[in-house]
């Protein structure tokens, strides 16, 4: 059986459905019940990382997890983990981690107690998510216009379906132990891009505004602590040769190419019409 921690995210609600699809036994975790029923026969328990007490039941059966970067203490997630009978982990960090680890210190932690456990284990390191541009749908909606700042700077977004497919992979198969993986999209592609992309989807022009550093923190504060937001402007606005680098993980691990940003756009239209 696998556990997977955070199903009801982007990446873990697609992971469930594609471990239960090949006929996998999955235990949903996640602190509030889906909103929805679980794809195939698919269990869900209520976890919360920050009470790792608990975990040991809600775990019951499993041997595999899939564990976000979550809980305030990751050696007692990964103690607890292993009280649970769980023998592999697969951890979802950031590529921050490799690239920023002083400002991703919550993700560089979780990594380092992995490595030091006695668990088989594999890191994803996933950039940008294409699903942050869901912040743009109501203006796209109502006025056909995108605000966002740094307008000419490339980064290549991934696909979460392409993250959940290469957990499942790490997952489920062999020879994954002690790898960290760099996930990447197929090109690295601008904000002023990736509105034209959803124009040309739609069919009408997008009109772009770049919005200052400053007006971007503004916003971004009510969505996330000061310390996530500066680091992610500092992402997006002076990004390391790493971070715009394409990786070939995705491939390597799934036998294809990662979706493009235009094949992610074409798959949620209905969001922005």
């Amino acid at each position: 059986m696998i556990a997977v921690t955070g199903a009801t995210g982007n990446v873990g609600r697609e992971l469930v459905e594609l471990l239960a699809a090949a006929g996998e036994q999955v235990t949903a975790l996640s602190r509030r019940a889906p909103g929805a029923t679980l794809p195939g026969g698919a269990v869900h328990r209520v976890a919360d990382l920050d009470d790792p007490v608990a975990l040991p039941s809600a775990l019951d059966g499993a041997r595999s997890l899939f564990l976000i970067v979550a809980g305030s203490v990751p050696e007692a997630v990964l103690k607890a983990a292993q009280a649970g009978g769980i023998t592999k982990v697969v951890l979802l960090s950031s590529q921050g981690a490799g690239t920023r680890p002083d400002a991703y210190r919550h993700a560089s932690a979780h990594e380092a107690a992995l490595r030091t456990s006695d668990v088989e284990w594999s890191v994803l390191r996933p950039c940008g998510f294409t699903t942050n541009t869901f912040q743009w749908a109501e203006g796209v909606r109502t006025r056909r216009t995108v605000s966002a700042p740094f307008a000419d700077t490339a980064l290549p977004m991934i696909d979460p379906a392409d993250i959940a497919a290469a957990a499942a992979v790490a997952l489920t198969e062999g020879g994954h132990h002690g790898r960290t993986y760099e996930l990447t999209g197929p090109e690295s592609l601008t904000p002023r891009q990736r509105a034209q992309v959803i124009g040309e989807a739609l069919g009408e022009p997008i009109t772009f505004t770049e919005q200052t550093p400053e007006e971007a923190r503004s916003d971004m504060l009510h969505m996330m602590p000061e310390p996530v937001v500066d680091a992610t402007l500092a992402i997006l606005g002076t990004p390391s040769p790493a971070e715009q680098a394409v990786s070939p993980a995705v491939e390597h691990l799934l036998g294809r190419a990662p979706h493009s940003y235009a094949h992610w756009t074409e798959r949620h239209l209905s969001v922005f019409r």
